[in-house]
């Protein structure tokens, strides 16, 4: 079926769906309520079947993660990742221990308790992504891992903004705390940005410095279950990311039009959680299980808790 065709076949449903998404672009719609509306939109069946939102958001999200870092100052981001550096490498390592030894106290799945733990200590769903294939999980291996933290993101989006401000937290320390404790960058620069403008350049930078880790954490992943190591995936729009700070940075004449694209590119992350809120339904809630949300909470609160107390004493 066509663009065109499909166009042609929207429902009323559809159509609302639609407006819905432009209408999540207008500054008043905040994050979690993009997120909320788009639940409550799958959850009364408004969602569009002809379209795969999935891949969408997927694009979405990558040129919105892109166009923020026009708002980046370089120095800043080399700053910010040099001081976060060993937070990130000891938060990443911490979480995939414990997540191994709750995995094996709790007798869960080994590849789904792994999977879970991966997407913690990294990126969320694209962690998963990527090392699923690597170590040959089935797919409803994967889908309990993308489930229960899918519910994670969701809950964080709304409570670490409240957490910070109740801890009158600093932009700057918000920021790495988001970055380091929430799971999916979809929801790190949410919460942030929902805190404020420096909460959010700091939270992105440090949040794509922490997924890096996918790539040799994907290859670890493959030699520990014996899988197959050709089949990582890269997230190379973090390589974009990185060029347009330094575009930015050396072509500095035309830093208005670097604003409107950070701008631009904060509504469009808004339309994104909106997509994603979108796919969140109660048979994906009831799904995921009570071990697999179990450990993701344990995990969570672990890295949340062990990161804000560190933030809280030293930064």
């Amino acid at each position: 079926m066509t663009l065109n065709q499909k166009i042609r076949n929207l429902q009323p449903t559809d159509i609302v769906f639609i407006i819905a998404a432009i209408i999540c672009l207008a500054p008043f719609i905040s994050s979690p309520i993009a997120l909320i509306l788009g639940f409550t939109l799958a959850s009364f069946g408004f969602v569009p079947t002809q379209f795969n939102l999935a891949a969408l958001t997927k694009k979405l999200l990558s040129y919105s993660i892109i166009g923020l870092g026009f708002g980046i100052n370089l120095n800043e981001a080399i700053e910010a990742s040099r001081q976060g550096l060993g937070l990130i490498i000891s938060s990443i390592f911490f979480t995939l221990f414990l997540g191994w030894l709750a995995t094996h106290f709790l007798k869960l799945d080994k590849k789904t308790g792994h999977l879970i733990a991966a997407g913690t200590a990294i990126c969320g769903g694209s962690a998963i992504a990527a090392v699923s294939p690597a170590i040959n999980a089935r797919d409803d291996q994967t889908s309990l891992a993308l489930a229960t933290v899918f519910v994670l993101n969701a809950v964080a989006l709304f409570l670490f903004p409240a957490v910070g401000h109740l801890l009158e937290m600093s932009q700057h320390a918000f920021g790495t705390w988001a970055a380091i404790a929430i799971h999916d960058t979809s929801s790190v620069v949410g919460a942030a940005g929902s805190y404020g403008d420096e909460a959010l350049k700091t939270a992105t930078t440090l949040k794509l410095a922490r997924a890096l880790w996918i790539i040799p954490v994907a290859f670890g992943s493959a030699l520990m279950f014996k899988g197959d190591s050709k089949k990582i995936t890269i997230p190379y729009f973090i390589l974009f990311y990185c060029l347009a700070i330094l575009i930015a940075h050396f072509v500095p004449q035309f830093h208005s039009t670097y604003i409107l694209i950070f701008d631009a590119s904060k509504r469009l992350l808004v339309v994104c959680l909106f997509l994603i809120g979108s796919g969140i339904t109660v048979s994906k809630l009831r799904n995921a299980g009570h071990k697999p949300l179990l450990l993701g909470v344990i995990l969570w609160l672990a890295i949340g808790t062990a990161s804000l107390t560190y933030i809280e004493l030293f930064l």
